[in-house]
């Protein structure tokens, strides 16, 4: 491992890959996926995350307009690698289920309820090296999503948000294909590794 965790692919003089760090607040909980792994990055606006980082309560989570910052993954390239017994779930709808670390309410990931889906998002707070990851997938803010949530204008590409939707969908089918349901958040049998619990949405 070199520095700022870069580390030299084997029996290459040419390509290195990244491996991004995953954290939480207080660091019980810590993690890594390879730059392989890595789809593109996105702001989302729903109000979903908006409703997951309000009950989380840290501070940080949103822009000043309600987005979270994204880097979207395969998850089957992604490992817990301390603190698994601190990883729990939520679930704001059928659709989502929302990983955080209990020690410090700190996000981790937001996957579907089952494996076969082959994403991930990561929210940038957890993220350690942020700074490479940008240099891997691009600036906060260039893609963003579900603006019509948003508490305010929010400036984006829509050929960038294009461009991420394609690299995303190629990803999933190309898991869909390989049938690869690999993830750190559920077991061999595609079972979560904790029981979601249920949240209802907040009224507005």
């Amino acid at each position: 491992m070199g520095a700022h965790g870069w580390t030299v692919r084997s029996g290459s003089t040419k390509g290195k890959w990244m491996t991004v760090r995953i954290q939480c607040r207080c660091g019980t909980v810590q993690g890594e996926i390879d730059d392989r792994g890595a789809y593109a990055r996105v702001t989302c606006y729903c109000r979903y995350c908006q409703a997951f980082a309000q009950w989380l309560g840290t501070p940080g989570l949103l822009d000043a307009q309600g987005g979270t910052d994204i880097l979207a993954a395969k998850p089957s390239r992604m490992r817990i690698t301390q603190g698994k017994d601190q990883v729990a779930c939520i679930s704001l709808s059928k659709r989502v289920v929302r990983w955080y670390a209990s020690c410090c309410r700190t996000p981790l990931a937001s996957t579907a309820p089952t494996p076969d889906l082959q994403y991930v998002g990561i929210p940038m707070a957890c993220i350690a090296n942020g700074a490479d990851v940008q240099k891997l997938v691009g600036p906060e803010g260039r893609a963003v999503a579900n603006t019509e949530s948003a508490h305010g204008p929010v400036r984006g590409s829509h050929i960038a948000l294009t461009g991420v939707l394609l690299k995303v969908g190629i990803g999933v089918l190309g898991g869909r294909l390989r049938k690869d349901r690999g993830s750190p958040f559920f077991d061999e049998n595609g079972k979560p590794i904790r029981e979601p619990e249920r949240i209802p949405m907040p009224e507005h």
